[in-house]
C-alpha cells in the first residue's frame, strides 16, 4: 500500500468521479483507474461501485477512509516536521556538562543561543567527565563539555579554552590573602576532595604528589559547592575551578604557582554517530563563544581556525547575537572575598 494509492483513494471518495478526481490530482484518468484497482487488489477488496454514470464507496470503502485520511495526514505531517527541524525551528540537543561548568558558565551563555534557535529544546546531563563520555558513547547524550581526555575512539573531542585551578584556603588561614602560593605550602593542611569519578579529585591528587607530598584528606566525597562550603567552615584547603571559587565569604583564594596549574576544557561528541542539525547547531555555537565567554577564567584554544558558519546562520548575523565577555562575565572577585552576591 502505497502513500500515492492513498492520495489517489481520497480524491476519488472525495469527487466520485474519475475524470474530476483525475484533474485534481493533475494526472490522466487512465493511471487513477490503474492505480485504484492496483489498490484493490492489494487489499483484496472493491473500494468503489463503477457504472457509466455512478461511483460511489462500497462498505469496505467506507471502513478504509479514515485510515487512509489518517495516514496521509501522519505522513503530510511527518514532512513538516522535518521541514521544519530542517529550518532547525524544532528538535532537541541533550547536552552533558560537569556541575561547575553546568552552574556558572552556561546560565551566562546558552541564552543568546536560544536567541537564534528559539523553537529548540536543550536537555542538560550534570555528571563527572567520564560518566558524559560513556553517555556520549552509548547514544545518550548528543554533545558534552568535558574537563580531560576521554579513554576511548570514538569520541571526537576540541579543545576550547584552559581554566586555571586555585587554592581556597579558610579566611584564617596563614596564607590568606596572598595572591599566589605554591602547592607545597599546603602540605600540612587537610584537603577537601569531591568524589570518585571526578576530574578534579585526581588532579588535585595528582598535583600534590607531583609537588612532593600526599594530601591528609580531612574531607572526601563531596562536590565543588560542598567542598567550599567545607572551606568556608574552616575544615581544611581544597583546589577548584577559578570560576567556581568567586565570591565566596569567608574563603580566599589564591593562584598556583611553581608550577601553575590548570585544566583544559573540551566539546566532545560521539565521531560515529549522526548529530543532528540541531546539536550541530550547538556545537558550532559552543565552538564560537565558549572560549570567549570564559575570557577572565581561562584562555582560549585555537580560536583563530574556528571559522565555520553556525548551520542556519550567515555569519554576518553572528555578531548580533554572540554573546561578549563583558555582558556575560562577573568581573575578576579580589582573593578574598568577603560579600556575597546572588
Amino acid at each position: 500500500m502505497e502513500l500515492r494509492q492513498l492520495r489517489y483513494f481520497l480524491a476519488l471518495a472525495q469527487h466520485l468521479h474519475f475524470a474530476r478526481a483525475a484533474e485534481s490530482l493533475h494526472i490522466a484518468q487512465p493511471s487513477l483507474s490503474q492505480q485504484i484497482r492496483a489498490l484493490e487488489d492489494e487489499l483484496g477488496v472493491t473500494l468503489f461501485e463503477r457504472s457509466k454514470r455512478h461511483v460511489a464507496l462500497t462498505a469496505d470503502g467506507e471502513a478504509l477512509l479514515p485510515y487512509a485520511r489518517q495516514m496521509v495526514a501522519l505522513a503530510e505531517d511527518a514532512r513538516a516536521e522535518l521541514a521544519e527541524r530542517g529550518r532547525l525551528r524544532r528538535g532537541r540537543v541533550r547536552l552533558g556538562t560537569t556541575p561547575t561548568l553546568g552552574g556558572h558558565l552556561l546560565p551566562r551563555l546558552i541564552s543568546g543561543f536560544f536567541e537564534l534557535y528559539p523553537g529548540l529544546e536543550l536537555t542538560i546531563t550534570e555528571d563527572g567527565s567520564d560518566r558524559l563520555a560513556r553517555g556520549l558513547e552509548e547514544g545518550r547524550l548528543d554533545l558534552a563539555l568535558l574537563v580531560e581526555e576521554p579513554h576511548g575512539s570514538v569520541i571526537g573531542l576540541e579543545p576550547l579554552f584552559e581554566e586555571p585551578i586555585v587554592a581556597v584556603l579558610p579566611g584564617g588561614h596563614p596564607l590568606a590573602g596572598q595572591e599566589a602560593i605554591r602547592l607545597e605550602d599546603l602540605r600540612h593542611d587537610g584537603f577537601i576532595l569531591c568524589r570518585e569519578g571526578y576530574h578534579l579529585r585526581s588532579l588535585t591528587l595528582d598535583a600534590c604528589r607531583r609537588a612532593g607530598f600526599t594530601p591528609r584528606v580531612a574531607v572526601s566525597g563531596t562536590d565543588v559547592d560542598t567542598a567550599l562550603r567545607f572551606v568556608q567552615s574552616g575544615l581544611g584547603v581544597a583546589l577548584v575551578p577559578e570560576m567556581a571559587a568567586a565570591d565566596w565569604p569567608g574563603v580566599c583564594r589564591a593562584v598556583l604557582r611553581d608550577p601553575p596549574l590548570f585544566r583544559t576544557i573540551a566539546l566532545a561528541w560521539n565521531s560515529r554517530r549522526y548529530l543532528s542539525r540541531a546539536a550541530a547547531a550547538l556545537q558550532e555555537y559552543l565552538r564560537r563563544n565558549l572560549p570567549s565567554a570564559s575570557d577572565g577564567w581561562g584562555k582560549p584554544r585555537d580560536l583563530d581556525r574556528i571559522q565555520e558558519d553556525i548551520p542556519g546562520r550567515g555569519a554576518a548575523q553572528t555578531g548580533s547575537t554572540r554573546l561578549s565577555t563583558g555582558s556575560l562575565m562577573p568581573k575578576a572577585p579580589s582573593s578574598c572575598c568577603g560579600t556575597q552576591h546572588d
